[in-house]
């Protein structure tokens, strides 16, 4: 199976212990399961990450943003989109999300984000929340 984070779950799944965190475990664990992200989807991490919010939590886990994006970096593997063209037009940020899902010919996209949970598939690609991932990957 093939996954993309949006960074949204990338960045709960790195800094707290929910339902992100326990997917993001699993698919570390299992062999037939591959994260896939983009260029962009990694520099908008590492810009998050830097934001007062994940600042916080990262000084009360005690760790840095470079030490969490080297670990969300090993666990990954990097596609490069050939094109972004427009499907959310309420934002096209997700656009990027999708088009990295494309890339990696993804069978899940898993976000948080209710634009794209709201098309719940794009070309063969399901659209789920982090519950419904891990459902599906049998935890």
């Amino acid at each position: 199976m093939r996954i993309v984070l949006d960074t949204n779950v990338a960045l709960s799944a790195l800094l707290w212990r929910g339902p992100p965190y326990v997917l993001l475990q699993t698919i570390r664990r299992r062999q037939h399961v591959q994260l896939f992200t983009s260029p962009v989807l990694l520099e908008e991490l590492g810009e998050v990450l830097i934001r007062p919010s994940p600042s916080q939590r990262l000084s009360l886990i005690g760790r840095a943003a470079h030490e969490v994006l080297a670990d969300y970096i090993d666990a990954v593997d990097l596609v490069t989109p050939l094109s972004v063209p427009p499907v959310i037009a309420a934002d096209s940020d997700d656009d990027h999300v999708i088009a990295a899902a494309v890339a990696a010919g993804a069978d899940l996209l898993v976000s948080g984000d209710r634009h794209l949970l709201g098309l719940k598939s794009h070309q063969n690609i399901r659209i789920v929340s982090p519950a419904e991932a891990i459902q599906l990957l049998g935890v």
